[in-house]
């Protein structure tokens, strides 16, 4: 049940998020800017944390956070998963 609520969770930032220009490091370790979805932390703590820890959101100290590459790809998936349409 929590490997849904994680999944479910990635997926809601995933569809709430809005696209705006940031700063993120790339795989050379370098910052460079892109367009990045950020949405509101309004989900729990512990979840965010999970997803911080696995790669699939940026840290942030402010009120909103920032998916990652793999969090947006993997966003993309769950829709798949959960929201497919027959």
């Amino acid at each position: 049940m929590e490997k849904n609520i994680e999944e479910l969770t990635l997926l809601l930032m995933y569809l709430t998020s809005w696209d705006e220009k940031g700063f993120i490091r790339d795989k050379n370790d370098e910052i460079k800017e892109e367009k990045v979805k950020t949405c509101w932390k309004g989900y729990s703590f512990d979840v965010i944390n999970k997803l911080t820890d696995e790669n699939y959101l940026y840290f942030s100290k402010g009120k909103s956070i920032t998916l990652t590459h793999e969090g947006e790809l993997l966003a993309e998936k769950l829709m798949d998963k959960y929201l497919k349409m027959d």
